[in-house]
């Protein structure tokens, strides 16, 4: 067997439901925080029944269910409390969560309360509701009103109504529910994100513009602090880009889930009533939505400013490769300027040679006749002329030789 084989099957049985009968009172805390401030909570709330290296369980708290799941960047804590015929009003937190949880308080991301009854005897004026969405759910087999206002402690309070539900369709309908306000809170952590980088990224809009119309106007004097600036604004792109790339990321897996959550739901009308989640999309997908274009924006900047470097290093390339031309053309010019004066030097010392050459004829020829040698000037002429072109013929293989080599 591989090594992985019965941890990765047992992946199928991970993040199981709680399952209980109505009436009960259901609260659920997410709060932000490692695996570390995970295991000091829960050693607190139940230190003899925790596995540290668990990414849930179900345990008991004061004799109540309590179930907790680590994920990556939160926990959770649920405990279901059971309420009797007489109890069906908003409980406070029980005092033995809300004694573990005081020091964490300022990590709970989303708290929630759920009431869950039978549907008779039902007076829903009396759970102090304003403005209520509801929704018949699982094919109308319960009802879920809440009208998502946060009581003065941050709970939401949603009341789920049971009709024909098991206790396991009902854990399943009610873990959902807690499943799509977490998740939801988390994929809004990067609603303030992206609101807080606005200001910047229109400041990285008008530094874009105007490095675009340097770019647009000047000359190549000007380019190396041009691609300065130029790079200076792709380094703080890049910067807030990883800084802010995994909020980004992790707010698109989050909506993902919300969605999925609320299409299993199979929701359907309850009279005339806003459905929850009616509700929820239309004011959970403007902020999705905000966090998409802001990181969009960022991409689209990054990649702006790394064109607006590859156009600038284009003419600057060109540039440089016009300069190189010119100087080419430059020192062929100076090349066939120095062939030209080469040839006419070697045509004036051939003039020179023969000069010296007949010169020196002329002086033997002039010894010759001292020495009463009878030669006439013809004679002389017709005997020196061989030497002299021989001669000259030396000269001008020797230097035909040299300019091959």
């Amino acid at each position: 067997m591989h090594p992985q084989r019965k941890e990765l099957h047992n992946e199928l049985h991970a993040r199981p439901s709680l399952y209980f009968d109505e009436p009960a009172h259901v609260f659920h805390l997410a709060l932000l925080g490692d695996n570390v401030r995970c295991e000091k909570l829960l050693g607190q709330l139940c230190p003899d029944t925790v596995a540290s290296e668990a990414a849930q369980g179900i345990t008991r708290l004061d004799g109540h269910p309590l179930k907790w799941e680590r994920h990556t960047e939160f926990f959770t804590l649920t405990l279901v409390v059971a309420a009797g015929s007489h109890a069906l009003q908003w409980a406070a937190l029980p005092e033995c969560l809300a004694r573990g949880i005081e020091e964490h308080r300022e990590h709970i991301i989303n708290a929630v309360q759920v009431l869950v009854r039978g549907e008779a005897g039902l007076d829903l004026a009396s759970y102090g509701f304003k403005d209520p969405c509801g929704s018949s759910v699982g094919g109308g087999d319960a009802v879920v009103w809440s009208d998502f206002r946060l009581t003065e402690d941050g709970t939401n309070r949603l009341l789920f109504i049971n009709r024909k539900l098991n206790a396991y369709r009902q854990g399943r309908m009610i873990r959902r529910l807690l499943e799509i306000e977490t998740y939801r809170m988390m994929a809004s952590l990067s609603l303030s994100t992206a609101k807080a980088l606005d200001p910047q990224l229109n400041e990285f809009d008008r530094t874009l513009v105007a490095l675009s119309e340097r770019n647009a106007n000047a000359s190549g004097v000007h380019a190396k602090a041009l691609l300065e600036d130029i790079t200076q604004l792709s380094r703080q792109v890049v910067s807030s880009t990883v800084k802010n790339r995994h909020r980004f990321s992790a707010t698109r897996a989050y909506a993902q889930l919300v969605f999925e959550r609320l299409g299993e739901l199979r929701e359907s009308h309850l009279g005339d009533c806003q459905r929850l989640g009616v509700f929820i999309e239309r004011r959970f997908k403007p902020t999705v939505r905000y966090c998409a274009a802001t990181e969009q924006r960022l991409e689209q900047l990054a990649m702006s400013v790394a064109n607006l470097g590859d156009l600038l290093q284009a003419r600057v390339q060109v540039e440089m490769e016009d300069q190189n031309a010119e100087i080419l053309r430059s020192l062929n010019a100076r090349a066939d300027a120095q062939i030209k004066i080469q040839r006419a030097v070697e045509g004036l010392s051939i003039i020179a040679i023969t000069y010296y050459l007949i010169n020196l004829f002329k002086l033997v020829y002039s010894g010759l006749h001292t020495l009463g040698a009878n030669l006439s000037a013809r004679d002389a002429l017709l005997g020196m002329a061989p030497p002299v072109l021989l001669i000259m013929l030396l000269i001008m293989l020797r230097i035909r030789k040299a300019k091959s080599h």
